[in-house]
């Protein structure tokens, strides 16, 4: 008997539209001409149906969208540091290079990441498409759909703001990519092979497979996504020791992680926390990286970002997650009985303008989410049942991710919007479809045998010390 996620597979396969992830994107535009007369194209991808999004994020799409990469008081150099290439965007309308673009990407660029310290600001980051031979693997519409559906769900973990944004191909070969592949022989090889295809691509478009994951349909222009991603890296107390290697391994490690340990375990809340702490505590390098007292709060927030991590993940088949978590920190306090909460200055109490008995925590960054979306891609949420473990969960994420399922198995709005908004194509479509599909019946059955607990409400749990769990209707869509 066929399945009925075979089924939906086989349906979605033939009713998706186009043949390659292209430059097919659909929200408010915005036109830039580069000098040699190229019109490019920054996008502020149309909002995806029952997202919650806020003031920040729609003043940050803008932003992203009103930079003009020609600027005078704008500079862009390689991104030659990590395992994949971008480039950087700068702000130097002040500092030693003041409106000197060539002599800031002459002399700065090679500095690498110390770049920023010789401008103003970074204003973005500008990532493209590389799956070719010896590359670590990114994919530009992967953090368009991370930042959407991060605000269909409304997620408490912070995913960035991210735009569709197009670059004249002479412009970044010559301002870009070959300045990239020099300097980039002296930092990393997989950074280095990046910017080896991109140069030889740009050369030649046909010679990289497939040419639209890269080009825009008239080969003229480059294609990406803008996006910032402040934060700092966790150590293994959240990213695992990734001991047992790339792959399956290290994923078995982050599920030792007290955060990991604490949703595993089917214990009302405080029970869980003390025991995901205790357990995780019995591995020296996560001991050591935890530090002191852990409050309990922030393993309510852990747990809570945790699962909607390993979610999102598993939805889009993300292959690079491990070690790639990170942080902000905040000071949170109650004032009157309800929560408040403010960016920190340092990582260590001492800021002097936040009440005495503030409490100072770590909020955690979803920063690099440019490796899901692919059908290629090696989806270990999936293949290390992530998912199936989970004892804890939180009932309007539960909630929303039942009507996601049944809005596109009927090919609803969101189905629609998936399929035409951000460039996908069919075969990806067909796996969000599909994935959605297993994560909403993994849950739901966890759900109907009594093993979720619907509790992860770490604003309630800070304010009154304990969450009475919530009823959920499982099959509700």
């Amino acid at each position: 008997m066929i399945s009925r996620v075979a089924l939906l597979f086989a349906a979605v396969a033939l009713t998706a539209p186009g043949a390659r992830a292209s430059d097919a994107v659909r929200g408010s535009e915005t036109t830039f001409t580069s000098p040699n007369g190229v019109v490019e194209r920054c996008v502020r991808i149309a909002a995806i149906p029952e997202g919650a999004y806020d003031k920040g994020d729609v003043e940050d799409e803008k932003a992203y969208c009103a930079i003009d990469f020609y600027a005078p008081d704008v500079a862009v150099c390689p991104k030659t540091w990590s395992t994949s290439p971008g480039m950087m965007v700068y702000d130097i309308s002040t500092g030693p290079y003041a409106r000197d673009r060539a002599a800031f990407e002459r002399n700065a660029c090679k500095e690498g990441k110390s770049a920023k310290d010789l401008a103003e600001d970074d204003l973005a980051k500008f990532k493209v498409t590389m799956n070719a031979k010896g590359t670590s693997g990114t994919f530009a519409p992967s953090s368009l759909l991370y930042y959407h559906f991060s605000r269909y769900f409304d997620m408490t973990v912070k995913v960035p703001v991210a735009v569709w944004r197009s670059m004249d191909v002479g412009m970044h070969a010559s301002e870009v990519a070959r300045p990239g592949l020099a300097i980039s022989g002296r930092t990393g090889r997989m950074n280095h092979a990046g910017w080896r295809h991109l140069v030889d691509a740009e050369r030649n478009p046909a010679s990289y497979s497939p040419t639209d994951d890269i080009f825009t349909a008239d080969r003229t222009q480059i294609y990406g996504v803008l996006l910032s991603s402040p934060g700092h890296r966790y150590g293994s107390e959240v990213n695992g020791t990734r001991r047992s290697g790339w792959g399956k391994g290290q994923n078995y490690d982050f599920q030792e992680t007290p955060a990991f340990l604490a949703l595993r375990a089917s214990l009302p809340l405080d029970q869980a926390i003390a025991h995901g702490l205790r357990e995780a505590r019995k591995d020296s390098q996560i001991n050591r990286d935890l530090g002191g007292d852990v409050p309990p709060v922030q393993m309510a927030y852990w747990m809570r970002e945790v699962s909607e991590i390993v979610l999102l993940d598993y939805i889009f088949s993300q292959q690079d997650r491990i070690g790639n978590i990170d942080f902000t920190p905040y000071y949170y306090w109650l004032e009157g009985g309800d929560a408040k909460h403010k960016k920190a200055k340092h990582h260590e109490p001492g800021d002097g303008d936040v009440p005495p008995g503030a409490i100072l925590i770590r909020r955690t960054n979803l920063n690099d989410n440019d490796a899901g979306g692919r059908v290629q891609y090696a989806n270990f949420a999936k293949s290390t049942e992530m998912l199936e473990k989970l004892r804890h969960f939180d009932a309007d994420v539960y909630r929303k991710l039942m009507a996601l399922d049944a809005d596109l198995q009927a090919q609803g709005p969101i189905y629609q919007w998936t399929a035409t908004s951000v460039g996908l194509d069919a075969g990806q479509v067909s796996q969000v479809v599909k994935n959605t599909a297993l994560a909403a019946g993994i849950l739901r059955e966890s759900c109907r045998r009594g093993d979720l607990i619907f509790d992860l409400n770490p604003k309630r749990f800070f304010e009154t010390g304990s969450v009475q769990p919530e009823k959920v209707a499982c099959d509700d869509a």
